[in-house]
């Protein structure tokens, strides 16, 4: 995931004085703050400066920094719900415009619901969580108007893969004329919203949930336990203490195998890149053409994620606590890999614009990573052969 994209600053008022818009000045603020840096890294002091007020009258409009995350995350959705309230996909290139608009408009809300929504409150996470939902049903009940073929099941799946491949936007800095850009995210929605998906595989009778493997080597039984730590609950809220006990050691026996807690995330997000590069490898020594190249990244791509949806977790939520050394690296081999994946799709489609390709890239990434750490979606019947459908689309791959 490259970094967020940039977004215009709100203008800071000059001190001393008094606007009437001061609350929704201070909420565009911590929205681009919240974007930008991270909940971890602002302070109130950070959003104060910004809006050119005190610390203290700060507070007089807001509670504090997590009731404001609360606000910008619940208000960022108003505008959502009320397009897909008033949305019409039988008008098909009116209302997928609408959608492409829409999800420029608001470029920062993908990254900021994937990224910082755990650190509400467990009552306004569950707030935001429900309204989030209701969106999902929302635009699903307006997928089956159109793909009466569907099943409930099947449309949400892809009115999820459609807000996915939207909200991609903000996971990059890329950029496009408008309304070109606009009509590329409509194309990319349409893309979805056409996919013939695989008929799903028989539901195995369910079992008992078996016994977890646990590893022969420590470090390696460490290195799994903190990955599943972090994505559960949040690097900084995770102690060495914690992931000891979790294995069945006193704390100080980790640091016989990590130096610290830093070198388990660094080892965890180093494997995950060494991993995807080995697909890049196999996909040139094994593929007869660039369409076959493509869909081997593709197919990689998407086990990956089912298989470590974890570890995506910590790639999206938890590169900003590396060295700057490591997180360039990081985002340099995201980069990389990315560029790859554009270069063999430019193979198979010489005349598409770079950016647009890079653009087409990270929405199947995207809906890739969402579906992988969406627990309702990533429990659809067939979903690695119904996720490759969708890419082959947004990609324009033949089916």
């Amino acid at each position: 995931m490259t970094p967020p994209t940039a977004t215009p600053t709100p203008a800071r008022p000059p001190r001393g004085t008094r606007p009437r818009n001061r609350r929704e000045l201070i909420l565009a603020a911590a929205a681009d703050l919240f974007h930008r840096r991270g909940y971890g890294q602002l302070t109130m002091g950070d959003l104060a400066e910004a809006v050119g007020v005190g610390p203290s009258a700060l507070y007089r409009h807001v509670a504090g920094k997590q009731h404001l995350l609360s606000e910008v995350l619940t208000g960022g959705l108003t505008p959502v719900r009320e397009l897909l309230t008033d949305l019409d996909l039988t008008d098909r290139a009116a209302a997928l415009n609408r959608l492409g608009a829409l999800a420029l408009d608001h470029r920062q809300l993908g990254l900021l619901w994937q990224r910082e929504a755990r650190h509400l409150t467990p009552a306004d996470r569950g707030v935001f969580r429900a309204e989030l939902h209701g969106i999902g049903a929302l635009l699903a009940r307006q997928v089956r108007v159109v793909r009466p073929d569907l099943d409930p099941a099947a449309a949400e799946l892809l009115a999820w893969a459609m807000i996915s491949a939207l909200t991609s936007v903000s996971f990059h800095r890329l950029d496009l004329p408008r309304p070109e850009y606009d009509e590329l995210l409509a194309e990319l929605c349409g893309a979805v919203l056409d996919t013939v998906l695989p008929e799903p595989a028989p539901v195995p009778a369910p079992r008992p949930d078996p016994a977890r493997l646990v590893p022969a080597a420590r470090r390696e039984a460490l290195l799994i336990q903190a990955v599943r730590m972090f994505a559960a609950h949040g690097y900084t809220e995770v102690g060495i203490e914690d992931i000891a006990a979790a294995v069945g050691i006193a704390g100080p026996s980790v640091y016989h195998h990590f130096p610290s807690k830093l070198d388990l995330l660094v080892t965890a997000l180093r494997r995950g890149a060494a991993v995807l590069l080995t697909d890049v490898a196999t996909a040139y020594r094994t593929a007869g053409d660039a369409t076959d190249g493509l869909r081997t990244l593709v197919r990689g791509y998407v086990g990956f994620t089912q298989a470590h949806h974890d570890l995506v977790d910590l790639l999206i939520t938890e590169v900003e606590h590396l060295p700057e050394a490591e997180r360039r690296e990081s985002r340099q081999t995201q980069h990389d890999y990315i560029g790859e994946w554009v270069h063999l799709l430019r193979a198979t489609r010489p005349g598409l614009d770079p950016t647009a390709a890079r653009v087409r890239v990270q929405a199947v990434l995207t809906v890739a990573n969402d579906a992988a750490r969406t627990p309702r979606v990533r429990a659809y019947p067939a979903l690695p052969a119904t996720l490759e459908a969708i890419a082959a689309h947004l990609l324009g791959l033949a089916p």
